[in-house]
């Protein structure tokens, strides 16, 4: 059995990456979506295994002391990060696995394990993001002008990813991920095992 492939997204705030996302993941049931742990209570309307994996402070903390977590962080008292053991599972059970994650996050995924391939989706650009945000009317403009900020911090880590996407056309860009997670299966690093058979049949 071929071993699933791991998949980083990153995108800033209201670039449209959980609807690209949503639309991948339902086109394909072979992908798998990591869900994030936490250590803050659940909110009203969520579920356990599927907004979050809740887990007590002192869990989470022996997951990180073991080596168990493959990315954390701690915010406002609480930690949020990637169980390891979970993603490689269902690698190791030939499922492909997405983990939607910010920036800081990803750095860390990427050096943990350097045959994931990373994407990161683009606004077309700061205005439109700006605009994006405005229209949800749900923020006042002090908040929409901090994410703008920080999503000028993110774009410019895009570097560091292998491929970018631009969202300017829901559809297309749901296109262009897809054909991107496809031609990812023939990159080099996933393929060692290819190589190396290839060279032994000789």
């Amino acid at each position: 059995m071929n071993r699933g492939t791991l998949y980083i997204i990153s995108a800033p705030s209201g670039t449209g990456k959980s609807t690209i996302l949503s639309e991948i993941l339902r086109a394909d049931p072979n992908i798998h979506f990591s869900v994030s742990a936490t250590t803050r209570a659940p909110r009203e309307g969520e579920t356990d295994g599927v907004d979050y994996c809740f887990l007590s402070k002192e869990r989470f903390k022996e997951l990180i002391d073991t080596g168990g977590m493959l990315e954390y962080a701690e915010f406002c008292g609480n930690f949020y990060g990637t169980p390891r053991q979970p993603v490689y599972d269902k690698l190791n059970a030939g499922k492909d696995v997405i983990l939607e994650i910010e920036t800081v996050g990803a750095k860390k995924v990427m050096s943990a394990c350097p045959e994931a391939v990373s994407i990161f989706i683009l606004p077309p650009s700061l205005k439109t993001l700006k605009d994006r945000l405005v229209s949800r009317n749900t923020d006042p403009i002090e908040v929409i002008e901090r994410r703008v900020a920080e999503a000028e911090r993110e774009i410019n880590l895009a570097q560091n990813y292998d491929y970018v996407v631009v969202n300017d056309d829901l559809d297309a860009a749901v296109s262009e991920v897809k054909s991107v997670m496809k031609a990812a299966k023939k990159m080099t690093k996933l393929n060692h095992d290819l190589i190396k058979g290839v060279l032994e049949k000789c």
